[in-house]
């Protein structure tokens, strides 16, 4: 297949700045279009796209002339292609790798890439977060693509890759899907359409020492691992390099250690209908800080604040140490004065709350 199969097209994403999209872009303009784009504000992931006409506005802009691909943040707002069909198009071009499920896909779509390139086999990969050890979101390789399978908006039914990577079923996005039951029904759908399949719930974990921590992550370089045979790579030498894998930006990432304490971030998000199950996953820790919710693709949700969930919090776990503190600076305040020598803080969230971790080892210093 030709390494150019958009030569001649002109692409506009709106919404450039994004994780996705800018990865889009990247393997876009590598395959030949012309990429342009427009996005509210400059964001991090915009310094890979150098030469790149983007404009910054407040409201999304489309000029004529260009196909135009809207992120799903700002879909109805714009006219054009929603990016999942974008994507759909690109695995279509390249024997491809699509990594799915409720949790791991970063993580394990790194594992693969770095896997792949240190072998030499030359991936391309879109990823949901930043891959430091291959140079941010997305490369541009000519090899096998590898991307990532979004459930929550349906979009991964419409991919068609040649091996297919399942890592697990939840309930992850309940503005989408009514129940477990229904998560599962759409996975198989899109399953039977794809030649070679992985069921990371089915494999063990593996007992290699890996350089990331957590049963979770055994699991995940399982389906990896798994993954990589059915595309052509031998067990052996992918175990070996599988363990150099240091994981993804934001992904139970040390951040640095200061006055004997040290701090983790990592991303999560949860839908808001999930207040309970929220406050007794964080009634595990010895004490909780509480910010205002960051509203990453959704509209915020009358009544649905973060002390909303500071109040579950006191009722599933009694005199618990609680905050709650409107603003991220806040927040990395008053955990500072909690945390001593010898304490683990993690920072946990979507969006700016990545800011915490710095303010905190300020903080504690």
């Amino acid at each position: 297949m030709a390494s150019r199969p958009l030569e001649g097209r002109r692409i506009w994403f709106v919404g450039i700045g994004g994780a996705g999209l800018s990865a889009y872009a990247q393997l876009a303009r590598a395959w030949g279009a012309e990429v342009g784009g427009w996005d509210r504000v400059e964001t991090p992931y915009l310094r890979a796209l150098e030469g790149v006409e983007v404009r910054i506005s407040p409201e999304p802009e489309a000029p004529g002339g260009w196909e135009v691909v809207v992120s799903t943040a700002y879909a109805g707002r714009v006219e054009g292609r929603p990016r999942a069909e974008l994507l759909a198009e690109l695995v279509s071009l390249r024997r491809s790798i699509v990594v799915a499920g409720a949790h791991g896909k970063t993580t394990t779509t790194g594992m693969i890439v770095f896997c792949l390139d240190r072998l030499g086999l030359d991936p391309a990969f879109v990823a949901g977060g930043e891959l430091p050890q291959l140079g941010g979101n997305a490369g541009t390789g000519k090899g096998w693509l590898v991307v990532e399978g979004d459930e929550s908006d349906r979009s991964v039914a419409a991919l068609r890759p040649e091996i297919a990577v399942l890592l697990n079923v939840d309930l992850d996005h309940h503005a989408t899907f009514g129940s477990r039951a229904e998560v599962a029904a759409l996975f198989e759908e899109w399953l039977a359409h794809v030649p070679q399949v992985v069921r990371g719930e089915r494999l063990e974990p593996v007992a290699l020492e890996l350089a990331v921590a957590g049963e979770h992550n055994r699991h995940n370089a399982a389906a990896a691992l798994a993954a990589l045979e059915l595309a052509g790579v031998e067990r052996a030498d992918a175990e070996r390099v599988i363990v150099e894998f240091t994981g993804a930006g934001r992904r139970l990432e040390p951040k640095g250690e200061a006055g004997g304490v040290a701090v983790l971030d990592s991303y999560a998000h949860h839908p808001a209908e999930l207040a309970h199950e929220f406050a007794v996953a964080l009634a595990d820790a010895d004490a909780v800080c509480v910010t205002d919710v960051y509203a990453a693709r959704e509209e915020p949700v009358p009544g649905v604040t973060g002390k909303l969930l500071v109040d579950e919090l006191a009722r599933v776990r009694p005199g618990m140490r609680i905050g709650w503190a409107p603003t991220v600076e806040q927040g990395a305040e008053l955990l500072g004065s909690w945390a001593r020598p010898g304490d683990v803080v993690l920072t946990l969230g979507a969006g700016d709350v990545d800011r915490a971790a710095p303010l905190v080892l300020e903080a504690v210093a």
